[in-house]
């Protein structure tokens, strides 16, 4: 059986598993980019009140592998505070703040690291500071970060993949049924990868183009 007629064969699973996965990916870049843009913002402006302890719940996030708090959190957690919670919605909450934190840093960043020029020449014109966010900083800093904000997203659908650890019926996990009956795991594999290269190239794709006509250095230097 070859991987084409893998994917006619087992289309309706894998569309179903596709769908999840989407829909898993939806509240992970929406809670993400929304949540982790707020939290960026207020972290560059009360660096020690928001910006500090974000930053190191960041950095205790970044050293614990994404399958180990998710078993964290769908086992001992839920047993400990006996409920039982849907696997897709703990999934979903893992890898949000995951990614809520990732694209605060890079708000925060970017933010922090605006050069003070722009700032003085605003209000030497007589911009106030709420039209000096929206019209020079916010552009700019949107300007400057969507490249890598693009990939990161990338990364998010990626990491979707070890939902499928913890009984999450996303597209990994279909193709792993699959596989189990027919055991064809090259096949089975490559389907699943053709799956996610139609949407992580050009996802992958607009972020080079944005980086190469876009991405400026706007340091003071």
């Amino acid at each position: 059986m070859s991987v084409l007629d893998i994917i006619v064969t087992y289309r309706e699973g894998l569309l179903v598993g596709l769908l999840v996965t989407l829909k898993l990916c939806l509240i992970i870049w929406s809670s993400g980019i929304l949540l982790g843009t707020v939290l960026g913002y207020f972290g560059s402006r009360y660096r020690e009140q928001v910006g500090s302890p974000t930053r190191v719940l960041s950095f205790v996030l970044s050293g614990v592998p994404i399958l180990i708090l998710l078993f964290w959190l769908h086992y001992p957690l839920q047993a400990m505070l006996r409920v039982n919670i849907d696997p897709f919605y703990t999934a979903a909450f893992a890898i949000s703040m995951i990614n809520i934190f990732s694209v605060a840093d890079l708000v925060r960043t970017s933010l922090s690291d605006f050069p003070s020029q722009y700032s003085l020449a605003a209000k030497a014109c007589g911009l106030s500071r709420r039209e000096t966010f929206l019209k020079i900083e916010l552009p700019i800093v949107f300007r400057q970060i969507v490249p890598s904000l693009l990939s990161l997203q990338v990364v998010m659908l990626q990491l979707t993949l070890f939902a499928s650890l913890i009984s999450v019926e996303e597209i990994f996990r279909v193709a792993q049924r699959i596989n189990a009956v027919i055991y064809k795991p090259i096949e089975v594999y490559t389907a699943l990868a053709i799956f996610f290269l139609i949407i992580c190239l050009p996802l992958n794709g607009i972020a080079l183009f944005l980086r190469n006509r876009y991405t400026r250095d706007i340091s003071e230097n």
